[in-house]
């Protein structure tokens, strides 16, 4: 598909437009339809469409496996983080009223801080899930040119 400067330029317009659709589902979870999981599978898509025109070793270059890992732990490690801070203030795991002194404000600032850790997780983790299916299908490419 690299080939194709249709679906290049086509892809060079597209995938950012689906990364700010990405923040905007994140960003208004709590308000309306979405949040961190739908989010972080729209984020993981348009890395994936950027995978399918580019190629596997670019879409590495940009966000190279191993900040993937990174950022799946962050994103679990900053959901467990809001749920401990509670505890250790005095309530119940992600109970966010005793974040701030507004029980309003502190359920909105846990919800978006939560929700970001799912974001970031989820996309990283369907990230990884396609680069691994993509070597193991390059792998089996591989063996059957040299059979």
């Amino acid at each position: 598909m690299s080939d194709n400067k249709i679906l290049r330029i086509v892809a060079r317009f597209l995938i950012p437009l689906i990364m700010l659709f990405a923040l905007y589902i994140q960003f208004h979870g709590e308000y309306s339809p979405g949040g961190g999981f739908q989010a972080g599978v729209v984020f993981a898509a348009a890395w994936i469409l950027f995978v399918l025109i580019f190629g596997l070793d670019l879409g590495l270059e940009v966000i190279p496996e191993r900040a993937m890992f990174v950022l799946m732990v962050f994103g679990v490690m900053l959901y467990c983080a809001v749920g401990l801070a509670n505890v250790l203030m005095g309530g119940m795991f992600l109970d966010f009223s005793v974040l701030l002194e507004s029980p309003q404000a502190a359920q909105q600032a846990g919800i978006i801080t939560v929700e970001l850790g799912i974001g970031i997780t989820v996309a990283t983790v369907v990230m990884l899930i396609f680069t691994m299916f993509a070597r193991r299908k390059r792998e089996q490419d591989a063996l059957e040119d040299e059979a």
